[in-house]
């Protein structure tokens, strides 16, 4: 080859590249522009077992997601009073996934001596990340978010909830 034809393949190469870099520009932007929901339904998360979970297979039916990490005292608090929704409301058709901001390891003794009946799933530190995309932009804990079947957010709450609430929440309309 001699430089005309070089130069020729360099233009064609870097014309190639920015082309490319064109289009994984807008796929970023468009992915930053995503329904978070639409996101958040796609990841498969690990289980403190070391399971994944797809978080698809909770869609269909109303749903609490519960964002909570073992360090947090109002969230420890409220575990009981989710476990006993998810029991009550399981044959209404309410579920319950628990999203813990912390390791496995934490997460796992704490469910020995806090056992519940709901699925827990580890998110570690993204999962502020999800809260803050969410609607909770100060990224606090505990942080509930209340789904309809298809899998619309109706609820949001950034503190401590109780049975009593996330009944009122579950009542029809």
């Amino acid at each position: 080859m001699n430089r005309r034809q070089l130069g020729w393949a360099g233009l064609g190469l870097g014309a190639l590249a920015a082309g490319v870099g064109v289009g994984l520009s807008r796929r970023s932007e468009q992915l930053a522009t995503d329904d978070p929901m639409e996101a958040f339904w796609a990841l498969e998360l690990a289980t403190p077992s070391g399971a994944q979970l797809p978080v698809r297979s909770l869609r269909g039916r109303p749903l609490v997601l519960n964002f909570w990490a073992t360090w947090c005292p109002p969230c420890v608090k409220e575990m009981p009073e989710l476990d006993r929704f998810a029991r009550e409301f399981s044959n209404r058709g309410w579920q319950v996934l628990g999203v813990a901001i912390d390791q496995a390891e934490p997460v796992r003794a704490f469910l020995k001596v806090t056992p519940v009946g709901f699925p827990v799933v580890l998110a570690g530190a993204d999962g502020l990340g999800w809260v803050r995309r969410l609607g909770n932009p100060a990224g606090g804990l505990p942080f509930s978010v209340v789904l309809s079947a298809p899998g619309q957010i109706v609820q949001r709450k950034l503190g401590a909830t109780d049975f009593d609430e996330l009944a009122r929440w579950a009542a029809p309309t």
